[in-house]
């Protein structure tokens, strides 16, 4: 084809393909010969869909021949994380043990995604069991970080985030409970974006019904190397549906809002690295140039205390049949993680349960008030650079290192607020970013806010 599809949006794509002046099969060819190329250095795509989706890109070009309604995402080609069901697909989660669990149906987000024309072209990788900032497990191996490979893709959602900045695809699904959409995104150079719980449906029929935690805290969203295709991507996914209890019909544009900043460098008293403060800094002087108010609040509402509940809510229930399963997948990753966390798992009862929940209601709260005053926190991903890769099997300490670190990112989904990350840009092979925080279902707000940092910084570059 003459048109290199990575250089239009999905969404100036999506329109190429509708009038016809672009086929969907041309799209997806060239899209699927990139794949080929590139996929075996950075393995980001592990399981092949390029036969159904052929035969996907020949029936809507069919479709928009005999002049029928073609939806928003005609043709795009998108990748789907391999935990999540897609019909004919196994949802390993990255582990041997989980091979033969092949979907007989869609996840309601895919399901979706069809709905609007989109098309997957593969599959992406994750840690085992999706429990790490590393994307590398014993059963499809390592994904590598296109723009450094001693450094890690991210994860959970690592696989996602390398396709989208090496073109394998517009838009990349991914998941995020504890930063698994915001990290990877973070770690690739490219934007990725969590949306509030209930935006996006998603339930697996192929697995049981999982624990509280996962339940409340873990989303599916979109990553793509702009932000408009992530509000595409969204708009893709997002909408009610039946099999997903927290699903909600609420609309993806909110009333008017004040253009107010609050500009938090050290949450948690984390400790920011200087080039992050530095990008921090560049990003409020974009937003005062065009107009919005950009204030340093000497104190926010709680957030280290957060990470505290997360980690109770996530990694103890269950604990028990989690180690188990990351024993029988023999994960080197999964084990020393759940390990670090066992005696803590060990001490939360009946009663500890119930205290998280009366905390969170509590921070919840505060949160939602300060975001009235501030309808933007700008603040880290990470208060570090993107980690070496497999930092987290250096014992103990390396662990406890890298969630101090991860403050920002594993607080926000206790609280059930919406999160963007914002790449910053990639010197000497090292990719940096921010992150912006606003009310829940407002994720116009992060688009919009997202979008003006975008033009400052410059969009994401191809990784070729």
């Amino acid at each position: 084809m003459s048109t290199d599809p990575n250089t239009l949006s999905a969404r100036e794509l999506a329109a190429r393909i509708r009038r016809g002046e672009l086929k969907a099969a041309d799209v997806i060819r060239d899209t699927l010969d990139r794949v080929a190329r590139l996929n075996p250095q950075v393995n980001a795509i592990v399981q092949d869909c390029s036969e159904d989706a052929m035969g996907e890109a020949e029936a809507l070009d069919a479709r928009i021949a005999r002049g029928e309604q073609i939806g928003a995402l005609a043709g795009v080609p998108v990748t789907i994380k391999v935990l999540s069901d897609q019909k004919g697909y196994a949802s390993t989660n990255s582990c041997r043990i989980f091979e033969n669990v092949v979907a007989t149906q869609d996840n309601p987000f895919l399901r979706h995604m069809r709905q609007h024309d989109a098309i997957a072209i593969g599959r992406t990788n994750t840690p085992a069991f999706s429990y790490r900032w590393f994307t590398t497990n014993n059963f499809y191996g390592e994904t590598r970080n296109p723009h450094n490979p001693a450094l890690t893709a991210g994860g959970s959602s690592g696989g996602a985030g390398a396709a989208v900045a090496t073109g394998m695809g517009h838009i990349a699904h991914g998941t995020d409970i504890a930063g698994s959409i915001r990290y990877p995104a973070y770690a690739c150079g490219v934007q990725g974006l969590r949306p509030t719980l209930g935006r996006v449906p998603t339930f697996n029929h192929s697995s049981p019904d999982r624990g509280i935690g996962p339940q409340i805290m873990a989303v599916s969203g979109p990553i793509a190397r702009r932000v408009d295709d992530l509000r595409l991507g969204l708009e893709g996914m997002a909408g009610y549906a039946a099999d997903d209890p927290w699903s909600a019909p609420v609309p993806l544009e909110g009333p008017r809002y004040r253009r107010r900043v609050a500009l938090v460098k050290r949450p948690g008293g984390i400790d920011t690295d200087p080039r992050i403060l530095d990008d921090l800094e560049r990003a409020a002087n974009i937003f005062r140039l065009a107009g919005w108010e950009v204030d340093e609040p000497s104190e926010i509402p709680e957030i280290r205390e957060a990470v505290e509940l997360q980690i109770d809510l996530w990694l103890s229930d269950g604990h028990a049949d989690k180690m188990a399963a990351a024993q029988a997948e023999g994960d080197p990753g999964a084990i020393a993680l759940l390990s670090h966390y066992a005696a803590r798992a060990a001490a939360v009862d009946v009663k500890r349960f119930s205290e998280v929940f009366m905390r969170r209601s509590a921070l919840i709260r505060a949160w939602r008030g300060f975001l009235q005053d501030y309808p933007v926190v700008l603040m880290p991903v990470s208060a570090d650079l993107p980690f070496r890769q497999d930092a987290d099997l250096e014992g103990g300490d390396a662990v406890a290192r890298l969630w101090e670190a991860q403050l920002p990112q594993i607080a926000i989904p206790l609280l059930a607020l919406p999160g963007i990350s914002i790449s910053s840009g990639v010197i000497d092979g090292v990719p940096s970013g921010v992150q912006l925080v606003t009310a829940p279902w407002r994720e116009d707000i992060c688009f919009e806010a997202g979008e003006l940092l975008e033009q400052g910084f410059g969009a994401p570059a191809l990784v070729s």
